[in-house]
């Protein structure tokens, strides 16, 4: 074998060799850095959810929520959706979690002349009585979700000495505006609170 051959051989091993080296060292730096990633979004998890807590302690004076009465009376109206939260009335960033109203869910609502009932698989169930419903608007956002201008039913009632907007959204959008104007007769007529609309700016 000629000295040129063996140079060339011996150069080819070597970048052999050192291409091999090279892939060890980025598999160690890529198991490093997976790594460190997971436990960066396991902290964040474990904030949130102490947040979540530390936030429904706060809440802890918050009534029980009513259930639904046994015999409700014939429906006025229905709806299909989804269940965006709870906030402090006329406070969209202000969620509530306590008494499990700070659980995002399905929702099958029903609204008789005794109140709206709110059945959630899932999550739990809640009934408003009529005498507690405050009002009703078509707004873009609730508990931090935005949606478009009009695209939440907000729902504004009293628990306990607290009033509470809920967010609905329907299968159907187009149904909103019924829901809000037989939600306003049935409740005297919307209250300040149920007349005030957010202020999205800045959240889109």
């Amino acid at each position: 074998m000629t000295p040129l051959i063996n140079a060339a051989a011996g150069s080819l091993g070597g970048l052999a060799a050192e291409q091999k080296s090279q892939d060890v060292t980025d598999w160690a730096a890529r198991i490093g850095w997976v790594a460190g990633l997971l436990l960066l979004i396991a902290l964040v998890y474990w904030l949130m959810r102490e947040g979540w807590k530390w936030r429904g302690t706060l809440q802890g004076d918050l009534p029980e929520l009513p259930q639904a009465p046994a015999e409700p009376g014939p429906a006025r109206l229905a709806l299909s959706g989804r269940y965006h939260g709870s906030t402090t009335a006329g406070q969209w960033l202000d969620r509530i979690v306590a008494q499990g109203l700070g659980t995002r869910s399905r929702a099958e609502l029903t609204l008789t002349e005794q109140g709206l009932a709110v059945v959630r698989p899932g999550a739990r169930d809640f009934f408003i009585p009529a005498g507690s419903l405050r009002g009703a608007r078509l707004d873009a956002g609730i508990a931090g979700k935005v949606l478009a201008e009009g695209g939440l039913l907000v729902i504004t009632w009293q628990l306990g000495d607290r009033l509470i907007d809920s967010g609905f959204r329907s299968d159907h959008a187009a149904e909103h505006t019924a829901w809000v104007d037989t939600l306003t007769e049935l409740s005297g007529g919307p209250s300040d609170a149920a007349a005030h609309q957010h202020d999205t700016e800045g959240a889109r």
